[in-house]
Formats: structure tokens, sequence, C-alpha cells
């Protein structure tokens, strides 16, 4: 195999993404369709999972299956798991995507239902995934892989955002230890940290910054991208890419890492 060859992940690969309807886990979701994978995706939201079904229904090889769940409900992924059996017949990659931005404010402020909340979603939903995809994993031919998506905030301090960052720390220490315990049985586990990331989520958390700064939302950008070294934001294509390349024999040595993939945050 050379080294080109090695850049491409195995065709038919079987891979389960979190949160995957839209945004950064949908446009991972068509990358590895276009490298010849099988993909389950499950969502909470029945317009995101609604949108793709008919999107899907167009197309030739309608590749890209999903189930409507909320990820931090532990029956409910359950029967996301059940339907992976159903549609995949066993699991090659997960890719623990879903998460939600947490709120904006000081420690004083915070309501405690909002923290709850975010730590359910963000950390807790990981676990329930994770504990049902090993199983799978160790079956699969080759091994496994687990994609664990942290942040940026996993490595740095972020001030008004302290539950959203706990729960990108804690994604860490999980995949670190993860990669330890499932190294034996080749499963591999690493965790993509974006940055500020193209879309409508990052609009929501400086609109809702500059709100509380009483800036204005272009004011508000231009401070989030000064601390960005390459000044530009990624693109989930750039997030889609990565997680291809820990997916494919290239990246078949890599396991108990979080790498970033932010244009070099220096500070939040």
């Amino acid at each position: 195999m050379t080294v080109l060859q090695m850049l491409k992940p195995h065709a038919g690969l079987r891979v389960l993404i979190t949160g995957g309807a839209s945004g950064i886990g949908l446009v991972m979701a068509r990358a590895f369709i276009d490298a010849g994978a099988r993909v389950h995706v499950c969502d909470s939201s029945a317009e995101a999972i609604d949108a793709l079904t008919r999107a899907e229904a167009q197309t030739e090889c309608n590749a890209i299956t999903s189930t409507l769940a909320d990820v931090s409900d532990d029956a409910a992924v359950e029967r996301v798991f059940a339907d992976v059996r159903k549609e995949l017949g066993g699991l090659d990659v997960l890719v623990n995507n879903a998460g939600i931005a947490g709120p904006t404010g000081d420690i004083e402020t915070l309501d405690v239902k909002e923290w709850q909340q975010t730590i359910d979603v963000n950390l807790n939903a990981q676990f329930y995934f994770a504990r049902r995809a090993v199983p799978l994993l160790r079956d699969a031919h080759g091994g496994g892989t687990i994609i664990a998506l942290s942040s940026v905030a996993g490595r740095l301090g972020y001030a008004f955002r302290t539950p959203y960052a706990a729960t990108k720390w804690a994604v860490v220490g999980m995949i670190k230890s993860l990669a330890i315990e499932l190294g034996p049985s080749n499963i591999r586990v690493n965790a993509i940290q974006p940055g500020i990331v193209k879309g409508p989520r990052i609009e929501r958390v400086i609109a809702a910054r500059a709100k509380q700064l009483k800036l204005s939302y272009e004011e508000m950008e231009q401070q989030y991208l000064a601390k960005v070294s390459l000044r530009r934001m990624t693109t989930p294509e750039e997030i889609a890419a990565t997680a291809l390349f820990l997916c494919s024999p290239a990246g078949s040595g890599i396991s108990g890492q979080a790498i970033s993939v932010c244009g070099n945050v220096e500070v939040l």
C-alpha cells in the first residue's frame, strides 16, 4: 500500500455519528459516504432528521440512515443501537459528535438546570454511546475507532462558558483513559478539538456574548478572530477531513490524542 493509498479509509466502514443530521455531523456523514462508508446518524432534531430523510430519498443509494433520539436519554441510545445493528449489521467507527453550547454567564448566575443539561448532552451521552459501541467495535474486522468531539475549550480556560469548557476537558480525560483501556483490543480512541467553526452555532455564541458585553455582533466576531493565529474560522470540512484521516490506515498509529483543528486558538 502506498502512502497516498493509506490516506483513504477502507471502503465499507460502518459508521455511527451522533448529532449527525446537521452541522459538522452532517458534513462528516457526507464525507464518510464519499469515502465509501455506510453511515447511520442520530439527532435530537426532528426537523433535521426529516430534512435528511427527504434529501436521502432523492439520492440513488440512500446511504445515510437515521434515528431520532435524545442522546442524553440512555433508553433512546439503546434504540439507536438497535437501528445500527439493523441497518449496518455492526460497527467500525463511532463519532461522538453531539453537543450543545450551554449557557453563557457568570458562575454565580448560571442556572443549575442548564449546567446539568450541558453535562448530560456533552459528557454523559459520550459514555452512553461508548459503552454500547465497544462490544461492536471489538468484533470489527481490523479493530475499531472512536472519535470524540471535544473543543479548544477542552485545552484552554473559557470564562463565562464554564459548563461547556468543563465537559470538553472531561471528554479529553475520557478518550485518554479509553485509549489505554481499549488499545489491547485494537480500538483507537481520539478526540478532535475544533476551534471557531463556521456555522449557526458559533453565530449564536458570538451573539450571546456580544449582548452580554453590549457590543455589536461584528465587533464581537473580530475579538474572537483576533485570538486565532490564522485569523479565520475553521470549516466543518476541515473537521471532517481530520475524522477521515483518523479512520484511515495513515491514522492507524494514532490513539489517545486530542487533536486541535482550530487555526491555533491562542486564548478564549
